[in-house]
């Protein structure tokens, strides 16, 4: 009898032990899947040394503004600026990094460069063939992202992909265009597909797409912070007075920090400081 007292005893014991490891606040940011890789390392760096949680969602800039708005989420994550419309004096924005908007192609294309202009008309649907840009006789296929994406929605701010129609400012990329619902899914299709050009996350650029320089400017942190590539965009975080959790904030903080921003500029993005 005595043994299986004690043993209860133990038990106790460890279930109190199991839920004090558990114990602590969670986090939640969502929104921009671009941001979503850098804010995950983060979040876990950040609870290395604090009792938190961070939880990342990674559905896109648009889903991340509605968040602050809404109050469902602590944080939200943008990686374009807020439209007039999304604009309020309860939405707070942080910018926490900037990014380089890479076109890419597939590897074996021999094109190297282009212009702005000649990557508008190509997502417009006015240049259809590589050999009106210097390259094969060959077919565009044209991929862009989703409505939703913040990296689309600053590329079409920065190229001019944008018109208006019975006065509404809409997309004027070609409807012909391959839609990807993540940079992870629009590099897929470039490294597949030797006709296909694309955008993507400077921080997600790897061999197995060619990332093209544009009016004889390479896409690189340099090239960005001099002012020479100017196909960038921030990383915002943005959240509703009032709402977010003092850990949130407190997070928030340290994301703005000297340790954080050395990880940003890790991870191949542009600091803040």
């Amino acid at each position: 009898m005595k043994t299986k007292i004690i043993g209860a005893v133990v038990v106790a014991s460890s279930l109190v032990v199991s839920s004090a490891a558990f114990a602590g606040e969670t986090v939640s940011v969502v929104g921009s899947s671009s941001v979503s890789p850098l804010m995950e390392v983060l979040g876990e760096t950040y609870a290395q040394s604090n009792d938190v949680t961070v939880e990342v969602q990674g559905p896109g800039s648009s889903a991340g503004i509605r968040v602050a708005h809404d109050g469902s989420a602590d944080l939200g994550m943008s990686s374009r600026n807020l439209k007039t419309a999304e604009e309020s004096p309860q939405i707070k924005e942080v910018v926490i990094a900037r990014d380089g908007i890479a076109v890419v192609v597939n590897n074996s294309n021999s094109v190297t460069d282009l212009t702005k202009e000649q990557i508008t008309e190509i997502y417009k649907g006015n240049v259809t063939n590589w050999k009106q840009v210097g390259g094969e006789d060959k077919p565009i296929v044209v991929a862009t992202r989703d409505t939703a994406s913040g990296t689309r929605g600053a590329f079409e701010d920065i190229m001019s992909l944008k018109k208006k129609i019975n006065g509404i400012k809409v997309s004027a990329i070609s409807q012909k265009a391959q839609v990807a619902s993540g940079n992870g899914q629009l590099k897929t299709t470039v490294a597949n597909n030797p006709f296909a050009i694309g955008y993507i996350s400077l921080g997600s650029v790897d061999n197995t797409v060619k990332a093209l320089t544009i009016d004889g400017h390479k896409p690189s942190v340099a090239a960005i912070k001099a002012g020479d590539y100017s196909v960038q965009r921030p990383f915002i975080v943005v959240y509703k007075e009032g709402r977010p959790s003092k850990e949130a904030l407190d997070f928030l903080t340290w994301v703005q920090s000297p340790t954080a921003q050395k990880i940003v500029a890790d991870k191949g993005f542009i600091s803040i400081n």
